[in-house]
């Protein structure tokens, strides 16, 4: 299906470029007053690197279409080739018009882009990280990614000056690409949509690690969010006082999945674990009465607080 959207957006550039080709190779058998033109055989030339230009663009989108497969290159990639291509077309028009040549007609270039960038430098700046994501590519379009201290969501748009994402909750954000690029990056789509995540579970002492594992993995392995290929698993985080902890690992099928999934986790292993008799460790705490009249000091009644345990 995307072969022949390609194909026929190929269709119009490459007529206009046989067109054109067709001109200049038969311009001695046109009329007289076009067949001795130069003003005409510099027009014909031009319209020659032009449509080579958008030919050549438009290859170049349906190769990286067909590469990129579902994740999808960065329409800024497609877009600074297509740039670089048309430039350079306009630099050999230039250079044939003015007499200059190729390297006169790109130093003059040049410099009008110097001090145009000088008075849009921070959209310049945006532009300038924007064509360093789509050249590095930490991330495609489709992939869920994690920007440290920005946002976290799926790459919609890739742009010029922004990145559009799509937060887990619906949320539409447009971030400069100046921002971003000055970030960490997660990407949790690559290099597969799959990745493992943990959470971590204090128990106490009095049950033995072996069977603590022994229950936990049980109780994993009913999981219908989680994966169960790569299994879970549990290693042991610490041992100290307050108790012995636990770290959990488990694969997420999918990045939108990892709430649900953390979840199910907490709720089977919790479930598992009242069933065994076994909860979390929690703090004792003795109230000692201030009361010294032993019938009031027996009437007194013990204070307790939510999650407290008296002894």
């Amino acid at each position: 299906m995307n072969i022949k959207r390609h194909m026929r957006r190929l269709f119009l550039p490459a007529v206009a470029l046989s067109v054109s080709i067709s001109l200049a190779w038969y311009q001695a058998e046109l009329p007289e007053y076009l067949a001795d033109n130069d003003g005409f055989s510099l027009l014909l030339t031009a319209a020659i690197y032009l449509t080579t230009a958008w030919v050549a663009s438009r290859m170049v989108a349906m190769i990286l279409d067909q590469l990129g497969g579902k994740r999808r290159y960065p329409r800024l990639l497609s877009d600074l080739i297509t740039a670089i291509l048309f430039l350079a077309a306009f630099v050999a028009i230039a250079s044939l018009y003015t007499g200059q040549g190729a390297f006169g007609a790109l130093a003059g270039s040049t410099i009008i882009l110097a001090l145009l960038g000088f008075a849009i430098r921070n959209v310049v700046a945006d532009t300038l990280s924007g064509i360093a994501l789509a050249i590095e590519a930490p991330f495609r379009i489709g992939d869920w990614i994690d920007i440290d201290t920005l946002a976290q969501g799926k790459a919609i748009e890739i742009g010029w000056r922004t990145t559009r994402l799509l937060t887990v909750d619906g949320t539409y954000m447009i971030l400069p690409n100046s921002q971003i690029s000055r970030q960490r990056i997660t990407n949790f789509s690559a290099p597969k949509r799959d990745f493992r995540a943990q959470l971590n579970i204090t128990l106490d002492h009095v049950l033995a690690i072996g069977n603590a594992r022994k229950i936990m993995l049980e109780a994993l392995r009913q999981g219908k969010t989680i994966q169960q290929d790569p299994a879970p698993d549990i290693r042991v985080r610490s041992y100290e006082e307050g108790g012995i902890s636990y770290t959990v690992r488990y694969w997420v099928p999918r990045f939108e999945r990892a709430v649900d999934c953390r979840d199910e986790v907490y709720s089977l292993i919790d479930d598992a674990l009242r069933r065994a008799g076994s909860i979390a460790p929690y703090r004792r705490i003795q109230l000692v009465s201030a009361v010294t009249d032993p019938e009031e000091d027996a009437a007194a009644v013990p204070l307790a607080q939510p999650g407290l345990s008296l002894d």
